[in-house]
């Protein structure tokens, strides 16, 4: 079956723009397929998250506290790239900014965050497209982290900084869009955002400064990148994004490389 190379959408399998030259180019070639995209974020949080297990073997007893299940030492996830003050003065290590956003310190912890990351990530490529879900994701997670460490956060991990960079966009289109449609994903999301606040309010330990940084990240990139009804997604964008997830590997795997060397050499 022949499909036009106008088409925005390919009528049979969902993917995006199926004739677009800018899909013969790698890493491009992965934003192709967004579900492969989502795939391959949460597989890079489970693979760093075991990678942070196995650094500290002793980490691998369980505890009464499901909080506190299967969760990797301070040490590896300092190695591995934990951002914050610690990290960024003493060690000049700017690169965690980016790193902490796929390391966790809990079964449950990388659990949640990945729940909410797939849920809200199919959302948001559906009205802004996957390469700019990727850059709200990554930017909307190094903001979050910027700004906690502006603020004296000694150390902190988790994707929940991204994820709260994909809110705010989320929040922004509904907010932006209007309609029967935009205000029923307005309220759903902002609820999310309230349930949030609450939680980090009452559970010691949350980097609020980090959520909040992302979230307002996010609506700020939505905002800038605009969304598929008023803008669909130019190639800078989807090269910037491209650049992202090639800097994203690279530190991933210094981050790797250098956990194990300090660790055990």
């Amino acid at each position: 079956m022949l499909i036009s190379v106008s088409e925005r959408r390919c009528p049979f399998c969902g993917l995006i723009s199926p004739a677009a030259g800018w899909r013969r180019i790698a890493p491009l070639r992965l934003f192709a397929d967004p579900a492969l995209l989502l795939k391959m974020v949460i597989g890079a949080n489970i693979a760093m998250f075991v990678v942070s297990l196995l650094l500290d073997p002793r980490s691998f007893g369980l505890s009464a506290n499901p909080l506190r299940l299967l969760s990797p030492s301070d040490q590896s996830v300092l190695v591995l790239g934990a951002t914050g003050t610690i990290p960024i003065d003493r060690f000049q290590r700017w690169w965690t900014l980016l790193s902490a956003n796929y390391l966790h310190g809990g079964v449950l912890h990388i659990f949640f965050n990945m729940a909410a990351f797939r849920q809200l990530g199919v959302l948001v490529i559906q009205e802004y497209g996957p390469s700019r879900m990727f850059l709200i994701f990554t930017l909307g997670g190094v903001a979050g982290f910027l700004v906690s460490y502006l603020a004296g956060v000694q150390l902190t991990i988790g994707a929940s900084a991204g994820v709260c960079g994909l809110v705010g966009a989320v929040l922004y289109y509904g907010r932006s869009r209007g309609g029967t449609y935009g205000s029923a994903v307005y309220k759903q999301v902002g609820m999310w955002a309230i349930v949030m606040f609450v939680f980090g309010l009452i559970v010691p330990g949350i980097n609020n400064w980090g959520h909040g940084g992302g979230l307002v990240a996010g609506a700020l990139l939505g905002f800038g990148l605009g969304y598929h009804e008023r803008k669909r997604e130019t190639s800078f964008q989807k090269t910037l994004a491209a650049g992202c997830l090639v800097v994203t590997a690279a530190v991933l795997c210094w981050a790797v490389v250098s956990g194990i060397y300090y660790r055990f050499l």
